[in-house]
C-alpha cells in the first residue's frame, strides 16, 4: 500500500474512534467503528480501482487535401507557364528546411526541364524575426530583374541576414542601391508579403516549406524521390 493511502486509512480510523467514543461505548461503539471501517475500505477499494484522469491530447491541424486552386499572380517564376506541372512553394528565407530542399528543386529542375514550373511564395514565420527583412530585399531585388540571383543568395548565407549584409548581397548583384534601399523602405513590399502569408493560410499552410503539386498539397523537405513519385504520377495522369 502507498504512503499516501497508509496515512489516509490511519486518519479515518483514528477519526472513526473518535466518532465512536463519543457517540457510545461498548457494543455501540464497536457497531459504530466497524461500520466506519467499512465504509473505509469501500472507498479506498474505488481509489485503487479508478483510473487517473486522462489529458486529451492536442489535435494536430489537418494538412489540405484534395487539389487546391493556387493563384500564382506574379510571383517569381522558373519554367515557363505553360509547363505541365507547377510546384508553388511557401517558403521562408530564415528556415532551415527550406534551405535544406534546394539541392532537391534544382535537381527537379534538372530532371524535368520544361516540364515542371516552380513558383515561388514569401511565407515567413512570426518566430524568425530577421526572415520578413530577407523577404523584403529579395523582392527588392526583383524589382530590378534580380529575385532569383538575390534569393541563391540569401539562401546561401543563412546566418547573413541583417539589413547590412543584405544591402552587401544587392552591391554584390550590382544593384542600383538607391532603388534597393528605396524599394526595401516601401510598405507595398510588407504588403505583398502579407498577401502570400494570407493565401497560403487559406489553404491549410502551417509550416515551411509546404508545397503545391498541380494543386495537390505536398509537406516539408521531403528527398527527391518523393518529388518525383508526385510529379510522374501528375505527368502520367495528363497523359492518360
Amino acid at each position: 500500500m502507498k504512503p499516501g493511502i497508509v496515512i489516509a486509512v490511519a486518519a479515518l480510523v483514528l477519526n472513526a474512534f473518535a466518532a465512536g467514543w463519543f457517540v457510545g461505548n461498548g457494543s455501540a461503539q464497536a457497531s459504530d467503528t466497524a461500520t466506519r471501517l467499512a465504509a473505509v475500505e469501500a472507498q479506498l477499494a474505488g481509489r485503487r480501482g479508478a483510473e487517473p484522469p486522462r489529458r486529451a491530447e492536442p489535435k494536430r491541424p489537418s494538412e489540405p487535401s484534395g487539389v487546391q486552386v493556387v493563384e500564382v499572380g506574379d510571383a517569381p517564376a522558373l519554367g515557363e507557364a505553360d509547363a505541365p506541372v507547377t510546384i508553388v512553394e511557401f517558403s521562408d528565407f530564415q528556415c532551415p528546411f527550406c534551405t535544406r530542399v534546394r539541392p532537391t528543386l534544382d535537381q527537379i529542375r534538372e530532371t524535368y526541364g520544361d516540364q515542371v514550373r516552380i513558383v515561388f511564395k514569401h511565407y515567413p514565420l512570426s518566430f524568425h524575426t530577421k526572415a520578413m527583412g530577407a523577404h523584403r530585399a529579395a523582392l527588392a531585388a526583383a524589382e530590378q530583374g534580380k529575385f532569383w540571383p538575390m534569393h541563391d543568395l540569401i539562401f546561401d548565407n543563412p546566418k547573413d541576414l541583417d539589413p547590412e549584409q543584405l544591402r552587401a548581397h544587392a552591391e554584390t548583384l550590382g544593384l542600383d542601391l538607391a532603388r534597393y534601399d528605396a524599394a526595401v523602405a516601401s510598405p507595398e513590399l510588407e504588403e505583398r508579403i502579407r498577401a502570400d502569408q494570407a493565401q497560403g493560410s487559406s489553404l491549410g499552410v502551417r509550416g515551411t516549406p509546404s508545397f503545391f503539386i498541380n494543386g495537390r498539397f505536398f509537406s516539408g523537405a521531403q528527398p527527391f524521390a518523393a518529388f518525383k513519385a508526385r510529379i510522374d504520377e501528375e505527368l502520367a495522369a495528363l497523359e492518360g
